[in-house]
């Protein structure tokens, strides 16, 4: 399997050719309606947000510390990966710059209704940031089974996916079932035999670059050089009914009681949300 790359696919063929069949794909230029786009640079960052913070392994950093930290990394000496900013709630500025989030494509979203409030659901906007050598800790698939966006804006990063089915040479952490225990950069196969017979699928982003991953698809990143990319995750009905296990399997650990009103919210939502995909109700 390949990933297929695009720079002229109409919103109606992304759905039939990769929505609907569960299907990655590399837009080559969707970002060009982002302002953002050409726009994000770790100077440009500096001299906006310098002081703006955000905590990673537990001690706070700023943008400034960041930003010189991931200029700085190397293959032999990595900054940590990935640095991330909840845009609402600590860069809010760039919202704007960031518009149409969609980008045309991420249609329909259920993030985007008012009856899923983006970021409780999972469904935040967050601006990744990388250096040479940093590696996502692990192997996974995106929480609640939400497929992901990923939109490369400075420099390059390596992933690398894994085809559906495959679940049982991944090693899948029995305790928190969205990661995987092998090291994919560093496998060990005396501890992880069946992983020799996995089929990865390694592909490069670079500046101006989307990715979408659909959902259940295991998969993690490598920065080649320092990166700045903004991810987001969709939500509709081709992932809402394994959204819905994951959101009684994951709330049911903070109580029987809880676990079930947030279930029976998610289930009215989401079949208001079918409602209105039907009827063709504009987001």
């Amino acid at each position: 399997m390949e990933i297929k790359r695009t720079s002229s696919i109409t919103h109606e063929e992304f759905i039939d050719e990769h929505l609907k069949p569960g299907v990655p794909v590399v837009f080559e230029n969707a970002s060009k309606v982002w302002k953002a786009n050409g726009l994000f640079t770790p100077d440009w960052f500096r001299e906006n947000f310098a002081d703006r913070t955000t905590v990673v392994n537990g001690k706070e950093y700023t943008m400034r510390q960041i930003m010189d930290m991931v200029e700085a990394s190397s293959v032999e000496k990595p900054a940590p990966y990935p640095r991330i900013f909840n845009v609402a709630e600590k860069l809010p500025e760039i919202g704007p710059l960031i518009q149409p989030l969609n980008l045309g494509y991420a249609q329909p979203n259920w993030f985007e209704s008012s009856w899923f409030k983006r970021g409780y659901w999972g469904g935040t906007t967050e601006l990744f940031i990388g250096g040479p050598g940093g590696q996502f800790p692990y192997m996974h698939i995106d929480y609640y089974h939400l497929s992901a966006w990923i939109t490369q804006l400075y420099g390059q990063k390596q992933f690398i996916a894994f085809p559906r089915g495959q679940e049982d040479l991944l090693y899948i952490d029995p305790n928190e079932k969205w990661k995987s225990k092998v090291n994919v950069f560093n496998p060990d196969y005396d501890l992880h035999p069946k992983f020799k017979e996995a089929t990865p699928i390694s592909f490069v982003i670079g500046p101006g670059e989307t990715l979408y991953m659909p959902f259940g698809m295991w998969h993690t990143a490598y920065s080649l050089t320092p990166t700045i990319s903004i991810a987001f995750d969709q939500l509709n009905g081709k992932n809402y009914k394994d959204f819905m296990k994951d959101v009684w399997d994951f709330k049911r650990q903070q109580g029987f009681a809880k676990a079930s009103l947030q279930y029976c919210y998610a289930l009215v939502a989401g079949q208001m949300c079918k409602l209105g995909d039907t009827f063709g109700v504009k987001r």
